[in-house]
């Protein structure tokens, strides 16, 4: 499972905290990517996005979700079990 959900995240963002947390919970492996220091972090959330610079993004199987919410992540990362 590792690698297979990413976390597009800003210091400070409590939303990007509770989907980290959340998903940890659920015992799932996340990646994190701090888009306000990696530029290639930065772009590649852009592109999933089209064009999109609000934290959290998270990408997960074949899905993209902006910003935390329990129902839409859940359902999202299904795939991983």
């Amino acid at each position: 499972m590792a690698g297979k959900i990413k976390i597009y995240s800003t210091p400070g963002c409590g939303a990007c905290e509770q989907a980290k947390k959340y998903l940890a919970g659920k015992g799932l492996d996340v990646t994190l990517l701090d888009v306000s220091s990696d530029i290639e972090a930065l772009q590649e959330m852009q592109k999933l996005t089209g064009g999109i610079r609000t934290a959290p993004v998270i990408s997960v199987c074949e899905k993209v979700l902006v910003g935390f919410n329990k129902k839409e992540l859940e359902e999202a990362a299904s795939c991983l079990h």
